[in-house]
Parts: C-alpha cells; sequence; structure tokens
C-alpha cells in the first residue's frame, strides 16, 4: 500500500537497510519498521540519488521532511539530506487478515485434495493420475 511521504518525521526502529538501486527511478529504499507500528514491515522509498558515503545499514535512523523535496536522514551522529521524492509502503497484509479472515475450505474440496496428494505419493497413485 502507497502513501505519500509523511508530513513530520518517520522514526525506525533497530537496524534498517539502505538498498540503492542504480538502473530505476528509485535511488535510494529504506527497509525496516517503524516506532509508531513496529508489527509492520515499511519501505521508504526516495526518487533522488542515494549519498555516496551511505552505509548498508542504518541504526535507530530518523527521516524528517525538510520541505516539499527535501528530506533529512539521520543516524546517531550522521545525517544526509535527500532531495527527491519519497513514498512510505507499508505491509498491511497480518492487519487485513485480523480484519478479514479466511473462510473455512469447503469438506468436499479438502478430500478431493486428500485423495490427490496421496496419490501422487506414491509410484501406482502417480501412473493411475497420468492415465
Amino acid at each position: 500500500m502507497a502513501t505519500p511521504a509523511p508530513t513530520g518525521i518517520v522514526r525506525f526502529l533497530g537496524w534498517i537497510s539502505c538498498r540503492r538501486d542504480g538502473e530505476g527511478p528509485l535511488g535510494l529504499i529504506l527497509v525496516g519498521r517503524t516506532r509508531d507500528r513496529p508489527d509492520e514491515p515499511v519501505q521508504m522509498a526516495f526518487a533522488c540519488p542515494a549519498p555516496v558515503d551511505l552505509p548498508e545499514a542504518l541504526e535507530e535512523a530518523t527521516v524528517e521532511r525538510l520541505g516539499p523535496r527535501q528530506y533529512r536522514l539521520s543516524s546517531g551522529d550522521r545525517s544526509w539530506t535527500l532531495d527527491g521524492v519519497a513514498h512510505v509502503h507499508r505491509e498491511v497484509a497480518s492487519v487485513f487478515y485480523k480484519a478479514v479472515p479466511p473462510r473455512p475450505v469447503p469438506l468436499r474440496k479438502r478430500l478431493f485434495w486428500r485423495v490427490m496428494l496421496g496419490l501422487a505419493g506414491t509410484a501406482a497413485g502417480r501412473w493411475l493420475l497420468l492415465r
């Protein structure tokens, strides 16, 4: 699920991965978890070149919005300025499936697959299925 970049601060929790995309339109993708929603993996993608001295991983990073197309990425005593558009992508599958539980599989379908997989598990059953 893609949402526009936040208007304030994004605080990452623990270690995050800093991925560079040299061929595509996204120059930098930060992957990790945020303090406000630690149960949802998040990707923050920037359509700008990644800083040359940015390491492959950061700890307790913070992204602040400085202007319409300008962000400050900081971790510890280091910081980088990013000039470009940013988007936040959150993995919401776990939240979705908590709200909408899967429907139960009908009994006939469960029996059909149990028989089919049981047949496929033996040499004679595979021979029968191939005929």
